[in-house]
């Protein structure tokens, strides 16, 4: 569980992004893309980001060896150059300590890496080179949609924060979280505890990442937590057909969503965590789908599943545009 402890200082002091920031969706795009779990609903979307990822992108992979990317990479910037400068003005022994501890003793690093170690200029340049070429293929096509959806999510929460105070505004962003004696409790994240120590805390909505929480802790910095929010389906250039876009006019987006997820058995909470909704709400879009005869529930004890009827399975896949990769997973 992820506890983030705040002072009344810190309380006063939360913020929200007012802004995407690029280099922060980047890096939880990629993670997303590389992340040994699979979550159905980015099947076909990480399929594609791997597939069209040029060579000048590779780099990246070199900083993040066994998936532990160095802090100096997280950074708030409007734009992606404003966000490389910010990266580039880091302390140089801040770098060469992250590098350090991402690659740990007995390591090999490349030599290029070396080279950013040692503060070379050819290094920093192949670093932007490399973010930039990501950027170019992964988030420009829906950097519109990015900033639409963030619009959406800031007006929400300073709605909810408007009506009901800061900790309904933190607790909303993550179901089943809850604000409790000046701790943030988030289940289902990663263990680990922040003091935040008057530091305060920037809220940033990721619309690339699914699957929990994303910190920046630095010294003598505001911590950044990167959380996912959206629809749940990764942005797709504004015009170009999703995969769900046959399906939602008729199912309602929440429920074509939540029929995609079913392509193994899922409980009703692991769907509501997906669909990012509650327990309730995820209950009552099963047992509509149910209705209908496009899932079954199977009840165990105390434990709910629910799977696609084979109509569920031959009504998604009939809502879905061909695929020229059989087998994937959507």
């Amino acid at each position: 569980m992820l506890r983030i402890h705040f002072t009344v200082d810190d309380v006063a002091g939360v913020r929200f992004a007012p802004r995407p920031a690029p280099l922060q969706e980047l890096h939880a795009a990629l993670t997303t893309a590389v992340a040994p779990r699979r979550e159905p609903l980015f099947g076909r979307w990480r399929d594609r980001v791997l597939r069209t990822l040029p060579a000048a992108s590779e780099p990246l992979a070199d900083l993040v060896p066994a998936g532990r990317p160095p802090a100096f990479l997280d950074v708030l910037g409007d734009t992606l150059t404003a966000s490389f400068e910010r990266i580039r003005s880091t302390d140089p022994d801040t770098v060469r300590r992250e590098l350090e501890r991402v690659y740990g003793a007995g390591r090999p690093a490349p030599r290029w890496v070396r080279d950013l170690h040692a503060g070379e200029e050819t290094a920093w340049r192949t670093v932007h080179r490399a973010q930039r070429a990501a950027y170019e293929t992964v988030l420009a096509p829906v950097w519109p949609v990015v900033q639409d959806l963030h619009r959406d999510e800031f007006a929400r929460h300073a709605l909810t924060v408007a009506a009901h105070g800061t900790a309904a505004g933190l607790t909303a962003l993550a179901p089943g979280s809850r604000f409790h004696e000046g701790v943030w409790e988030w289940p289902g994240a990663a263990a680990r505890d922040v003091r935040l120590g008057g530091r305060g805390l920037v809220l940033l909505p990721t619309f690339h990442h699914p699957a929990g929480p994303l910190l920046q802790d630095l010294p003598g910095r505001a911590v950044v937590l990167t959380y996912p929010a959206g629809p749940g389906l990764p942005p797709v250039p504004e015009g170009e057909a999703g995969p769900d876009d046959a399906l939602a006019p008729v199912l309602g987006r929440t429920r074509a969503e939540l029929l995609r997820l079913l392509s193994g058995p899922h409980s009703t909470t692991e769907l509501a965590r997906a669909l990012r909704v509650s327990n309730a709400t995820a209950s009552a879009h099963a047992a509509a789908l149910r209705g209908a005869g496009l899932l079954a529930t199977r009840r165990t004890g105390r434990s709910v599943t629910h799977e696609r009827t084979a109509l569920g399975t031959l009504l998604v896949a009939d809502g879905r545009p061909p695929s020229t990769s059989p087998g994937e997973d959507g």
